[in-house]
């Protein structure tokens, strides 16, 4: 059997907001992986940061608790925050918790910058 795997990649946007790419399992093995990315993040007014779940295939407690984490970063620096590419069953587990109040959600990347711009 295989370890669960994840990647988490920071790039710049041509806007300039933040992307955090994730890609694989987010669980209690992994979740330090991102917490060490957001931890390394500029959060600010003007700083946007896009969290791109997308190619996420797998996200447990751990994993939303990074989430939340980010989030209060997010929220006591008023830089603005948007999870990108949440899948169906995710976003299930979200609504089922409450968290669809909580983060702001769009279906891709391009699509929270141009709402970032309105």
């Amino acid at each position: 059997m295989t370890d669960p795997t994840l990647t988490a990649a920071r790039h710049t946007h041509a806007s300039g907001a933040t992307v955090l790419a994730v890609a694989g399992e987010l669980d209690h093995h992994t979740a330090p992986e991102l917490t060490r990315l957001i931890q390394e993040e500029s959060f600010g007014p003007a700083l946007p940061v896009l969290i791109d779940l997308s190619d996420l295939t797998y996200c447990d407690s751990t994993g939303i608790t990074v989430l939340i984490g980010a989030d209060r970063r997010a929220s006591e620096t008023g830089a603005p925050l948007v999870l990108v590419g949440v899948t169906a069953d995710l976003m299930h587990v979200f609504r089922i918790i409450g968290l669809d109040q909580l983060f702001t959600f769009q279906p891709s990347v391009e699509d929270a910058i141009e709402a970032l711009r309105a």
